[in-house]
């Protein structure tokens, strides 16, 4: 899956706070992600977070 910095990742499930968007912040085994709702930062491995995900957007698609 390609998943690079800053890109936006919409959940299947939602966080606590209620949101489903999370923002890259760290790529690699483990990512690094920011919820865009409440600024919690989490790191997951990143089979888990493949497995979660619902849509990709990619920080680059928003600048075009």
């Amino acid at each position: 899956m390609d998943i690079r910095l800053n890109d936006t990742l919409e959940m299947k499930k939602t966080h606590p706070c209620g949101g489903k968007t999370w923002k890259v912040l760290r790529v690699g085994m483990d990512m690094r992600l920011r919820c865009e709702t409440c600024g919690h930062e989490v790191m997951v491995p990143r089979v888990k977070i493949e497995k979660s995900i619902r849509n990709v957007i990619h920080a680059d698609a928003d600048q075009k």
